[in-house]
């Protein structure tokens, strides 16, 4: 027998090696990410939990009275989804906003850029990643909720708290990885948290019904994606909504493709990641 190794049979050059999707290589890189955050889970699930129920503490003991009415429904059964949805959104632009913009202040980058993957396929693992924080910390709120006295968040439009859910998840992931391709710092990124994704959280009806404000205000609040996340998602659990529910869901589903394809000509062309 030879001792010398058989020659392996080699594709022409030019051929791809890997198929149509890298489904292994996109696979890797959202475990990593999944893994990145999982491993400090005290900070990035469980702490936001624990903020968010906060806020249901306070605002029930401030604004909620044991008659006070919304909608219906007691005002912290009527303020509950939202701030579960609220908590999955601001963990998946944490999430997002997070890794490519480490990866360009610590000069690993490269290793979201060199291996095997197209653009869409590292747009997709980074999203995936996000969006599981966002479920996690999500789930984690609604079984606290569920124990809370007083609160009822049994869904009743199943179909609605998925969509809605995941659609605001998406769209927070989008708008972070966004945000990291264009901020150079970290100071950047806190930025665009505090000056445009909290002012839109706290404004989009998630503590009060937008049927209550001044015509010019409600047109105003219509014009904040955020609203149709939060009042599509309490129509899960409450089946109320101020908004049509139906061109809510198609409104973030259209701004979510629209968001997509900014994140990956921005990516694709590696705007202020490559340069």
């Amino acid at each position: 027998m030879s001792d010398q190794p058989k020659n392996i049979m080699m594709p022409p050059p030019g051929e791809p090696v890997i198929p149509f999707v890298n489904w292994g290589g996109m696979l890797a890189l959202y475990v990593k990410e999944v893994k990145r955050f999982f491993k400090v889970q005290l900070q990035t699930i469980w702490a936001p939990a624990f903020t968010t129920l906060l806020y249901l503490l306070i605002f029930t003991l401030a604004l909620g009275g044991k008659d006070r009415m919304v909608m219906g429904y007691p005002f912290a059964t009527f303020v509950a989804p939202g701030l579960i949805v609220m908590g999955m959104m601001n963990a998946a632009f944490a999430n997002s906003s997070f890794s490519l913009l480490v990866g360009k202040m610590q000069g690993t980058i490269i290793d979201y850029l060199m291996p095997p993957l197209s653009t869409a396929e590292t747009l997709v693992a980074l999203i995936g990643a996000s969006v599981t924080r966002a479920i996690l910390v999500g789930l984690a709120l609604w079984v606290a909720m569920a124990f809370w006295p007083g609160v009822e968040v049994m869904p009743r439009h199943l179909p609605a708290v998925i969509w809605f859910g995941l659609m605001g998840a998406i769209l927070l992931s989008l708008v972070g990885v966004l945000t990291s391709i264009w901020a150079d710092k970290f100071d950047h990124a806190a930025a665009v948290q505090n000056f445009v994704v909290g002012p839109l959280s706290l404004l989009s009806g998630t503590f009060y019904s937008v049927e209550v404000l001044h015509p010019t205000f409600q047109t105003i609040s219509h014009a904040n994606p955020f609203f149709y996340v939060i009042s599509g998602f309490r129509y899960g659990f409450l089946e109320r909504s101020d908004s049509p529910v139906l061109v809510g869901a198609i409104a973030l589903l259209v701004l979510n493709l629209v968001l997509g394809w900014a994140n990956y000509v921005a990516l694709d062309r590696g705007w202020k990641i490559k340069s």
